[in-house]
């Protein structure tokens, strides 16, 4: 069984502007989004690290989709493990992008 998310690990990675778009837009798609499709503005080696930091806090996984690397929110995980926490978080930053 994989560990459960430590509340602090993923506050602290949602607490990046960057990293939060990318769950935004990652939990908008409701399903695994090619990475390069999660950011703007930012070097493809900035964005590299972003994605390890939410995969360390355990917000999200990479995987391959026909041949090419997507990032998968893990929600299903998430909600069971942190209930509400990362759909409010989202919710509320829908709202802030409208």
């Amino acid at each position: 069984m994989p560990d459960i998310p430590a509340i602090g690990e993923v506050l602290a990675a949602l607490d990046d502007p960057v990293r939060l778009e990318m769950v935004r837009r990652l939990a908008n798609a409701g399903r695994p989004v090619q990475c390069k499709l999660l950011y703007e503005g930012i070097s493809k080696s900035t964005a590299s690290h972003h994605f390890a930091v939410l995969r360390e806090a355990g917000v999200t996984e990479s995987v391959s989709v026909d041949g090419s690397i997507h990032q998968r929110l893990l929600d299903d995980e998430l909600e069971r493990d942190l209930p509400g926490v990362v759909g409010s978080i989202v919710a509320a930053a829908n709202e802030v992008s409208n």
